[in-house]
């Protein structure tokens, strides 16, 4: 039997160590957002773009969205947060 080294056309395979670098970040900041206290994160998106986490989605308040900055800021490998939660639409109640 003969063992042959891998290729992918004729270049040898990159492994994308940085998607799981990502994905770890992320989940680290979600899992901070989420065990938080002071904030309800349930509708906060977390994404990492190299060492910089972007937070979306929307909150109830404006201390939240301050809140979700101090929070990501705690977690390890997160140098940069660029925040763009906005507020959540209220809630009105219409009775007819």
């Amino acid at each position: 039997m003969v063992f042959k080294e891998q290729t992918f056309h004729g270049h040898q395979p990159e492994v994308e160590a940085e998607y799981a670098n990502r994905a770890t970040l992320e989940s680290a900041v979600a899992n901070a957002l989420a065990v938080a206290g002071g904030i309800d994160a349930s509708d906060v998106e977390v994404t990492a773009e190299g060492d910089e986490v972007v937070l979306s989605g929307r909150v109830g308040t404006v201390d939240e969205i301050e809140r979700a900055t101090v929070i990501a800021r705690t977690v390890e490998g997160v140098y940069t947060i660029r925040n763009r939660i906005l507020l959540a639409d209220p809630i009105v109640n219409v009775r007819h």
